[in-house]
């Protein structure tokens, strides 16, 4: 029984020893094999996700009104889509989508829809136009005449301009769910008021029925006058707070920050006709800001 216990006890020994020696080489690491399961999928190196923003698309579509048309930049009252910001060829405005692609590649690839006159209410129209292009990027700068009316009384409601600009925004998603929207704010009606009040030709021809909401009886500084424009900017600063607030919502919108509304324009950037459109000039300074926002880091 005495050699039997010890055989035993020594056979006990050995394989604690073994037990423990295997134990030391996983808590050390030695040769043991490396981990599996959920351990080795923590361990993986994880690739990182693509960006959702593309800061280079390869087409770009342009919606919106007379501004994006190019109107009364080159002669007046006509149209000079050739400068306009979003998909001019001119080489003295350098319009986003030469910017974007190149001056071969925007011909062939860039789309104006725009519509001189066109209001909030005409932009899902234009977006299915766009659609059906399959553009990587659409542009859109609108609102400026739902402002530009007879009267104060006829500017489009805040609610109504949201739910145009949110069935906009819904048309393009159910055709192109992952198309990118640059959205330029509504310019400071009131500052190219200011500024194109100093020539006769431009009041002359403001008298033709541009923008009468905010350019009529241009001269007069009364407290109706006075009033009037002062709606007529609150209206343009809710449409923008619309556009920032529906374009938030989407992960592949950007709004400009408010820039072209803020931007200074002077008499050099407008129109030498009427002086309320953006001249040559004028179309490039908002290129600049375009492409500025399409192609910041973050938005």
């Amino acid at each position: 029984m005495r050699k039997t216990g010890h055989r035993s006890r020594a056979v006990l020994a050995v394989l604690s020893a073994a037990v423990l020696g295997l134990a030391g080489c996983d808590a050390v690491g030695g040769n043991s094999p490396g981990p599996s399961g959920s351990d080795a999928q923590r361990e993986k190196p994880r690739t990182k996700p693509a960006p959702v923003w593309d800061r280079s698309p390869e087409s770009v579509a342009a919606v919106g009104d007379s501004i994006t048309r190019g109107f009364d930049a080159c002669s007046v009252l006509s149209d000079c889509p050739e400068v306009s910001w979003a998909t001019g060829s001119s080489e003295q405005v350098d319009s986003l989508a030469v910017r974007l692609l190149g001056e071969s590649k925007a011909a062939e690839r860039s789309w104006n829809y725009a519509v001189t006159g066109a209001r909030m209410a005409d932009l899902p129209g234009q977006m299915a136009q766009a659609a059906t292009r399959k553009p990587e990027l659409v542009a859109v700068m609108a609102g400026a005449n739902d402002a530009c009316r007879d009267t104060t009384e006829a500017m489009t409601s805040v609610a109504d301009f949201r739910a145009q600009f949110e069935e906009a925004m819904r048309t393009l998603r159910g055709a192109l769910p992952k198309a990118q929207v640059y959205v330029a704010s509504v310019p400071d009606l009131k500052r190219l008021w200011s500024q194109g009040r100093t020539s006769a030709l431009g009041k002359r021809v403001w008298k033709l029925g541009i923008c009468p909401s905010m350019l009529g009886d241009a001269d007069s500084l009364d407290a109706a006058a006075t009033l009037r424009r002062e709606t007529v900017r609150k209206r343009v600063e809710d449409y923008n707070k619309v556009l920032k607030e529906v374009c938030a919502k989407d992960r592949r919108c950007r709004f400009d920050g408010g820039a072209v509304y803020a931007y200074r324009f002077g008499t050099e950037q407008l129109s030498r006709w009427d002086w309320f459109h953006p001249s040559v000039n004028g179309q490039a300074r908002l290129a600049e800001i375009a492409y500025r926002t399409v192609t910041a880091r973050t938005s």
